[in-house]
């Protein structure tokens, strides 16, 4: 659907005012300086295997639990200097732990199988987003006001992970409470992307993104509310799953949902092989996970295949970069040429106001009548509110101890209506029957995962609503997984979401899965060289 010439015109006046406050924000914000221009390449083996790969080989004894744990601790102090992902180790406790693995293998009588069915992940190292419980760690949430809190037990979903075996390395960067896409906070810095260290890994899960992107995890714990799970897997070069709703527990996480958002956040699986998303969820998701039949047969042939190139062209939203549709295409090509399917491409109307309605629903009061909790609230120290004007101007002199993002996300709540648009919710209304209706229970959808390639830092203060080609499906609850799909001209990684109806999750993994071996999922960044 082409834009209006007064849409054209919004379009271009609101680019131009972004790229003069881009020019005077750089005048204020602090130049990071790398020495080092990529990643050292991985050279233990045991760093590129997946997970199941792993645990089997455990199981078996062709490799110790401590083999495994101290490749990977190796290869955190190796890359964290240069990405900054890994924010509190537990490394000690991890070998300990492994050890402790090891024994049991030795003196298990009941075999391989009897291990693979009570504790599939035994001895497999793991990470884990800083806004979860985890226990002994902290769980700050990149808040400053947080910076003495250590959690004295773990989140339920990695209380479930740790009871299969799993065991923690660590706890990763996330965005200032978990709400920007840039995993940036006063407490722990700015995390990396590891395929260019100039560009942002994602947020809010961007740590775990950068260290599972840089190969220094094999899977770790995310949480998504607008894309936090699949914009970091985008970037970063990995898979991810935001699961239907109410699969996974989004307990013992900070901070806390209000209002309607409980309906829109998920936790999920973050991986670097797509074989490892199936048995982390089930895992993370209990008895829940059987609801979702993830052991059926998925025959991709049967499937009705959809492609959606952009969103309709909204004046809020960056054009989507040509490699990615260019990429989009590919995979619609690959699809017909070896399933004998017909993908079909779609133009959706009602997705050029994804923005305005996940900022109407995210918004709204609960179904006790009380708003959400504002994030000036979220932002304070002690009950001692914070005025986001004021601190925009302790920013500007160097005294804030919140990040740019935080601060622009409070002022906006200051011109935010508390009378959500009819429109808006009409819009919301109409997009969810279209596309519960579309999908059923057959119906897969490719759409992109973000409308451009790993930014340069700090650059999505200047295109804030990009996001939006994600936040969409947390508001209808659909499930997505996030797919790989090689690498840009710049070396970046490129990528695209694969949607299906609700408790439809088998569809889009097994998708996923196809998708690795059609186009060779995760690439390692070491043996890449992106452009300047």
């Amino acid at each position: 659907m082409a834009l209006t010439r007064f849409e054209r015109f919004l379009s271009r006046l609101l680019r131009a005012v972004m790229w003069m406050l881009f020019a005077a924000f750089k005048l204020f914000a602090p130049q990071q300086r790398h020495g080092v221009s990529r990643l050292p390449p991985i050279t233990n083996p045991l760093l590129l295997l997946s997970a199941m790969q792993l645990a089997r080989k455990i199981r078996r004894k062709e490799v110790t639990s401590v083999e495994v744990v101290q490749a990977y601790i190796d290869r955190i102090q190796e890359v964290n200097p240069l990405i900054n992902a890994m924010v509190k180790d537990r490394f000690s406790a991890a070998l300990q732990e492994a050890a402790q693995v090891d024994k049991l293998i030795e003196e298990e009588t009941g075999g391989e199988d009897v291990l693979e069915d009570r504790l599939p992940l035994l001895g497999v190292p793991i990470t884990v987003k800083e806004a979860f419980a985890l226990q002994g760690m902290p769980n700050s949430t990149g808040l400053l006001s947080r910076r003495d809190l250590v959690s004295g037990a773990d989140a339920p979903s990695v209380a479930l992970l740790k009871r299969a075996g799993a065991i923690p390395l660590g706890v990763t960067n996330c965005s200032e409470l978990c709400m920007w896409l840039e995993s940036h906070n006063h407490l722990y810095g700015i995390t990396n992307n590891p395929y260019d260290f100039e560009r942002i890994a994602g947020g809010s899960s961007g740590g775990e993104g950068s260290i599972l992107g840089a190969g220094a995890s094999v899977i770790g714990v995310g949480s998504d509310i607008g894309g936090s799970i699949r914009i970091p897997c985008f970037f970063n070069g990995i898979f991810g799953h935001k699961p239907s709703l109410g699969i996974v527990s989004n307990d013992g996480q900070y901070p806390p949902t209000s209002g309607l958002q409980m309906g829109f956040l998920c936790t999920g699986p973050m991986c670097r092989y797509a074989e490892d998303l199936i048995p982390m969820l089930s895992i993370m998701g209990g008895p829940n996970a059987n609801k979702l039949s993830l052991s059926d047969e998925v025959v991709l042939k049967k499937l009705r295949f959809f492609s959606v190139p952009h969103n309709g062209g909204s004046h809020l939203v960056s054009p989507v970069d040509a490699q990615l549709l260019q990429a989009q295409k590919m995979v619609v090509k690959r699809l017909e040429a070896d399933l004998g399917v017909k993908v079909q491409e779609l133009f959706i109307p009602q997705l050029k106001y994804s923005f305005q309605i996940w900022g109407t629903m995210m918004a709204s009061p609960g179904k006790d009548g009380k708003p959400p909790t504002s994030f000036s609230e979220l932002m304070s120290k002690g009950g001692k509110k914070v005025w986001p004007v004021w601190e925009l101007f302790k920013w500007f002199l160097g005294f804030s101890s919140h990040t740019i993002a935080a601060i622009g996300l409070a002022l906006v709540e200051l011109f935010q209506s508390s009378h959500p648009s009819s429109f808006i919710i009409q819009q919301k209304e109409s997009l969810q029957q279209e596309l519960e209706k579309l999908l059923g229970t057959d119906g897969v959808l490719l759409y992109p995962s973000h409308p451009q390639i790993a930014p340069k830092h700090h650059h999505p203060v200047f295109t804030p609503f990009n996001f939006s080609y994600t936040g969409i499906f947390n508001i209808l609850g659909l499930p997505v997984t996030q797919c790989p799909l090689g690498l840009s001209v710049e070396g970046l990684p490129l990528g695209v979401q694969i949607v299906t109806g609700k408790l439809q999750d088998r569809l889009s993994l097994a998708t996923a899965l196809y998708l690795e071996k059609a186009f060779g999922g995760w690439k390692e960044p070491g043996k890449t060289t992106a452009k300047p």
